[in-house]
């Protein structure tokens, strides 16, 4: 490169960063979203940037390096003008997306996980992006594309190498279908944007609160607490300067969940709503909704619908005219971390920090943004407020079960005729489901995802629950076709994957867990393999920090009780066998050599 060159690339880096410093107001809070803004100009974050970044912002260049190296959508190295991830989950794998990244890889000449000599591609794998109802899926330099196939393939692989700007590709790469198959009280609902807030704010906060009480909502994000005790609680913690905060938690990263995608994209009224409802109730200012990288497809529409409501007055300051009820949300994005699902480690990725989860107490009710009680909510909760606000508390609890009040949007994909959005009433049986998206032949169900439960056909008459089956919304469908030791093997890499390292059981327990169904799927499983597996599963449950590592032995456990065979299918030798072969792994020496001769192998081991 010449010193012109060299002096213009240092020019356009400089002022790469400094625009996104600008952006940001040279926030070090905001340290993701800056590093976010610079590499979408950028295409990676060199040293130089880094190091221009952490002298803005006073912090070390250790903690930005720190940042960089935590999120997947964040590269200290180039990864090319072009970067394609495949979507790695269970039902998209089963859809032959492996097959089709492994076409797109030898269209261009180049390896799963490298750039091409060029700089111009790489292509690689992720974990779930939000579009198992229309997969095979990918992300192109962070943007989705959907129904992959072959023909879809050899397609991006010219406009790749032909070095077409993304914009320019083919519209319906890039269309995302809601896929609503069946409606209830909230796809149904047609609630004009501020026609609940009026309701509410004419009876005031503390009456709003006991409306949601009298609901009995609980949280739709898998855990159920109930969302009035936390808004009791947060409303009730003395806010020290800064003021409460409400949080929506858009990071639905869990594998085989893409219900809150749907919401948010015609249903975001109804969110914000609920959020400004829910800073009504608590006595909040502020308000963030923290989007998963996956969706950043949706922020110029959710900015679209903010501004809308802020010129209607039903954002900012004095709300509806109502003095002191002033609110405003902010969008924060994410950049490929599961972990961040989990609420304390997505207030400490909103403070421009890694995403580790803290440890608690202090809980967030009275301790979360920046030492302020945040009320952290789901999505699909958030979006039933409005609902309660106009409706009341008492019709909705007369829907669902008596612990389980409303209704439960559930994301449907797999071996079914028709994947997609489902809202039923909560008590809705498994079996009930199934019939309802035409699944046939069913041998099992993935409820909840990666962390949920793993249903065999004898438990398709439980209930979608808190008391029986709960679920954060996923329900992904096997036929008899299936391997379950695969769809199982799929979610313990997926954990080991997403571990945030913070405790050991989680990061070094995961990653032998991975290793331990490796060893199975390689053919140098025994009997003592699955007393080892066992041992690591309770060792997870018992020790790991956070959920995460305590929910990553639950798909072995539930194959181990519904799916045994398939595990006794790779029992092939009776005593211990290590998972490294060193006379297989010489096979390629001895062809070199040109010997094959008894000497130039080591004895066989005994089965």
């Amino acid at each position: 490169m010449s010193q012109l060159a060299q002096t213009c690339a240092i020019t356009d880096l400089d002022q790469a960063v400094d625009e996104a410093l600008a952006r940001h107001g040279g926030d070090s809070t905001r340290l993701l979203q800056i590093l976010i803004r610079a590499q979408e100009r950028l295409d990676w974050l060199p040293p130089r940037a880094v190091t221009r970044i952490a002298a803005a912002l006073g912090l070390s260049r250790a903690r930005v390096e720190g940042v960089v190296g935590f999120y997947s959508f964040l590269h200290a190295r180039s990864v090319g003008r072009y970067r394609v991830l495949f979507a790695d989950n269970i039902v998209e794998e089963m859809q032959g997306a492996p097959a089709l990244m492994r076409r797109l890889c030898e269209r261009l000449w180049i390896e799963p996980g490298k750039v091409s000599e060029d700089g111009l591609v790489s292509v690689d794998a992720t974990s779930c992006i939000g579009m198992g109802d229309q997969g095979p899926s990918a992300l192109v330099n962070g943007v989705t594309i959907t129904g992959l196939d072959e023909e879809r393939i050899d397609a991006i692989s010219e406009l790749i190498r032909e070095q077409i700007s993304l914009e320019s590709w083919p519209r319906e790469f890039f269309a995302v279908d809601d896929n609503i198959r069946r409606r209830d009280i909230l796809l149904n609902d047609r609630l004009a944007p501020g026609e609940a807030l009026r309701r509410a704010v004419a009876i005031g906060g503390g009456a709003l609160l006991a409306q949601v009480k009298t609901a009995n909502l609980r949280g739709r994000g898998g855990a159920g607490f109930s969302t009035a005790q936390k808004w009791e609680f947060c409303r009730e913690a003395p806010a020290q300067g800064g003021g409460r905060v409400v949080v929506c938690n858009a990071d639905e990263g869990e594998p085989g969940t893409f219900k809150d995608r749907v919401l948010l994209t015609s249903f975001a009224d109804h969110v914000f709503e609920g959020m400004t409802l829910a800073a009504l109730a608590i006595g909040a200012s502020k308000g963030f909704l923290y989007l998963r990288g996956e969706y950043r497809y949706l922020r110029d529409h959710l900015e679209q619908v903010l501004e809308r409501r802020r010129a209607e007055r039903l954002l900012g300051n004095g709300i509806l005219g109502a003095p002191g009820f002033d609110f405003d949300i902010d969008i924060h994005l994410g950049a490929g971390a599961y972990i961040c699902g989990e609420e304390s480690a997505l207030i400490e990725s909103l403070e421009g920090k890694r995403g580790t989860p803290r440890i608690r107490p202090p809980f967030p009710v009275t301790h979360g943004y920046l030492g302020q009680p945040t009320s952290v909510n789901n999505v699909e909760t958030l979006a039933l407020v409005p609902i309660i606000a106009a409706r009341g508390g008492e019709w909705f609890a007369q829907i669902g079960t008596k612990l389980s009040t409303g209704t439960k949007l559930l994301s449907v994909s797999g071996d079914c005729a028709a994947p997609g959005v489902y809202e039923f009433p909560f008590g809705v049986t498994i079996a009930e489901v199934l019939e309802a998206c035409g699944a046939m032949d069913t041998q099992g169900v993935q409820l909840g995802g990666a962390a949920g439960m793993t249903l065999a056909p004898h438990e398709f008459g439980r209930r979608v629950a808190f008391e029986d089956a709960p679920t954060a919304g996923a329900l992904m469908v096997f036929d008899g076709s299936r391997d379950m030791f695969a769809v199982a093997r799929n979610f313990v890499r997926f954990f080991a994957h997403e571990s945030c390292g913070f405790c050991t059981p989680c990061r070094v327990g995961t990653a032998l867990l991975r290793d331990c169904l490796d060893k199975l799927q390689q053919g140098n499983g025994s009997p003592l393999d699955l007393v080892e597996i066992e041992r690591l599963d309770r060792v997870l449950q018992t020790t790991s920090h956070c959920g995460l590592g305590q929910a990553a032995a639950n798909p072995v456990l539930d194959g181990f009780r519904n799916f045994r065979a398939a595990y006794d299918r790779r029992m092939l030798h009776r005593e211990f066998q290590p998972a490294f072969n060193l006379d297989a792994a010489l096979a390629r020496a001895r062809q070199l050599t040109g010997r094959d001769d008894a000497s130039a192998h080591f004895p066989e081991r005994r089965s």
